[in-house]
């Protein structure tokens, strides 16, 4: 550790400076307000309310019969993929399928590339 730079910062000022004494307003308006950005213009009636209406990645309030989540995934029935889509890899043909490592490829990733050299 070098001692000058330590001792250098025990004296460190700010290097921002405020004009004047600290002081605290005495009265803040704290009654809530339409955002000036808001497209609609008004507060809503509950925060319930709000809640009801609004959408973050889908409904935030509760799911109504043909909602999201308004029946168990076993009710829609079997799920079968259209013709020429696949759900695995293991379903395509053989010619899509993945290729065995060869010895030298193995050898070429355990020893992190240094094999290919030597």
């Amino acid at each position: 550790m070098r001692a000058t730079f330590a001792l250098s910062n025990a004296f460190r000022t700010p290097l921002i400076r405020f004009i004047g004494k600290r002081s605290v307003p005495t009265a803040v308006d704290h009654t809530p307000r339409v955002h000036p950005a808001s497209p609609v213009g008004t507060l809503p009636d509950s925060f319930a309310s709000y809640r009801a209406k609004a959408q973050q990645h889908g409904p935030l309030g509760r799911a109504q019969f043909g909602g999201i989540g308004g029946q168990p995934g076993a009710s829609l029935g079997p799920v079968q993929p259209q013709d020429g889509a696949f759900f695995d890899r293991a379903e395509l043909p053989s010619r899509f399928g993945r290729l065995p490592w060869s010895q030298a490829e193995i050898e070429a990733i355990e020893t992190g590339g240094a094999s290919m050299f030597a």
